[in-house]
């Protein structure tokens, strides 16, 4: 179920929206709503970073190439998503 909410925006930005929507042929509303999945995709993925990162500390012995296993993880679970 959808749910109305009211937002304010600065004109400038409010204006680069409708361009950017009119462009892709959508309306400002479904614009906002898949910047606003994407950014909420973004930080949970820094979370999980972030997580792994506060893990691997608590060892006192993580590498470059365990951060980037960690990514390459991430990668492959999104891709399988």
């Amino acid at each position: 179920m959808n749910q109305t909410v009211n937002i304010s925006f600065e004109k400038t930005l409010l204006k680069e929206i409708d361009k950017i929507a009119k462009k892709e042929h959508r309306s400002r509303s479904e614009l906002i709503r898949e910047a606003a999945r994407a950014y909420i995709e973004k930080k949970s993925k820094w979370q999980t970073i972030f997580d792994f990162t506060a893990n691997s500390n608590s060892k006192k012995t993580f590498s470059e190439n365990d951060v980037l296993d960690e990514i390459k993880s991430i990668r492959s679970k999104r891709k399988v998503s």
